[in-house]
């Protein structure tokens, strides 16, 4: 059982609700009152006073030229503060950098949030082909190298739980989608120490990741370097191991 099913006991419709249209518009520049409404199947009316609500705690604010809202400050304001307390990213923000030096592409840090992977940190490569990607965004975990690099070292029983919720979805034709060629793939992972995403979440993207373990062998988060096919080799995926190796005898207890 994950974490959103022990506390469905908790569960409180109205700030479900209100979540739900603060996560929607993280993804949309604006919306208005309508076209909420039918993106949650929710009367015109209740979300006009969840909209009303959120704008009186500053979480949204309305663009008085369109009618339409959209989200303000007061969540990146939130979100620095969380992350300031994470030393996670103060220790390994030296490793991501010395990474983007020696291949020139995009690196992340990534952490496993309710059976998704979420990237906390990001450097972004200067050349002109690049992956696309932006911190606080959630991707899977089966098509993904972090994704993998992160559940390989779970139980099996975590596994099972995490598939059960996150189904093994098709996004190319590289995607491992049957179950057991997926246990498979975190064996070899466990063996070799790190990942690959091969084109499995977007075609011509190759991804290299490391999980990073506490000093009590706890993986916590993981790292990875990523980039076009034509330019991904042996050699970056080499260092992005090593890189983790050292990052892991910085990372405390969690």
């Amino acid at each position: 059982m994950n974490g959103m099913e022990k506390n469905k006991k908790y569960f409180i419709q109205s700030v479900d609700r209100a979540l739900s249209i603060i996560e929607i518009l993280s993804k949309e520049k604006e919306l208005g009152v309508t076209e909420l409404s039918k993106r949650l199947n929710i009367h015109k009316s209740t979300i006009f006073s969840l909209l009303g609500t959120l704008q009186y705690r500053g979480y949204i604010s309305q663009n008085l030229k369109t009618g339409k809202y959209q989200l303000s400050l007061k969540l990146f304001e939130i979100g620095h503060i969380v992350f300031d307390g994470l030393d996670l990213l103060k220790i390994s923000r030296p490793y991501l950098e010395k990474l983007l030096t020696l291949h020139e592409e995009t690196v992340h840090l990534v952490v496993l949030d309710n059976d998704e992977i979420i990237y906390i940190d990001k450097i972004e490569s200067s050349q002109s082909i690049k992956i696309s990607s932006r911190i606080g965004s959630r991707l899977p975990v089966h098509c993904t190298g972090v994704g993998k690099a992160m559940i390989a070292f779970k139980s099996e029983q975590e596994i099972k739980e995490i598939i059960k919720h996150k189904p093994l979805k098709r996004f190319t034709s590289n995607t491992i989608t049957n179950y057991e060629n997926f246990l498979k793939e975190l064996q070899k992972i466990r063996r070799q120490g790190y990942a690959m995403d091969n084109e499995e979440f977007e075609q011509g993207l190759i991804c290299v990741a490391a999980p990073i373990k506490d000093i009590k062998g706890n993986v916590i988060a993981a790292l990875s370097i990523a980039g076009p096919t034509i330019r991904m080799n042996k050699e970056k995926i080499f260092q992005t191991y090593t890189e983790r190796q050292g990052l892991e005898t910085r990372v405390p207890n969690r």
